[in-house]
């Protein structure tokens, strides 16, 4: 798999009927490692390691419904009281960020209220601050540390 612009991290990867898995720490599973799920694994570990949100606090492809249509977060993790505090969305490192993907994680945020929004196709990473009152987000550094 392509090197990312994240900390790497131990994998366990291993090959199944001709194709690669890897282990999901949060969905207790192995799961199909295609390009985007490769940045969505480095993403949780940063979450977990870097930025030491605890895992019971991260849900994996979450299911919302907008406009009758259902739709899947890539990442949400919850704050300590069970409300949504970040939104992730995780392109392939080939993918190029564009509006696109700002307008879709905004849709999301809609209807789940985060405070925080990230966009990375694990080259690139956008990290957001929701201004709820002037319906904008604000562009970080960073995404800040569990609390």
């Amino acid at each position: 798999m392509e090197p990312l612009n994240l900390p790497s991290y131990k994998f366990r990867i291993k090959s199944t009927k001709n194709k690669y898995v890897i282990f999901d720490i949060v969905r207790k599973k192995y799961v199909s490692l295609t390009p985007e799920e490769w940045v969505r694994q480095h993403i949780i570990h940063y979450l977990i390691e870097e930025k030491k949100y605890p895992i019971s606090l991260i849900a994996i492809e979450k299911q919302l419904t907008i406009n009758n249509l259902t739709k899947r977060t890539d990442i949400l993790v919850f704050n300590n009281k069970g409300l949504p505090h970040i939104i992730v969305e995780c392109k392939a490192h080939s993918i190029n960020i564009t509006q696109n993907a700002f307008d879709q994680i905004a849709r999301y945020n809609l209807k789940l209220n985060a405070n925080y929004l990230i966009v990375t196709n694990g080259l690139e990473h956008y990290y957001c601050s929701m201004d709820f009152e002037n319906e904008q987000y604000i562009f970080l550094k960073s995404i800040p540390n569990y609390i």
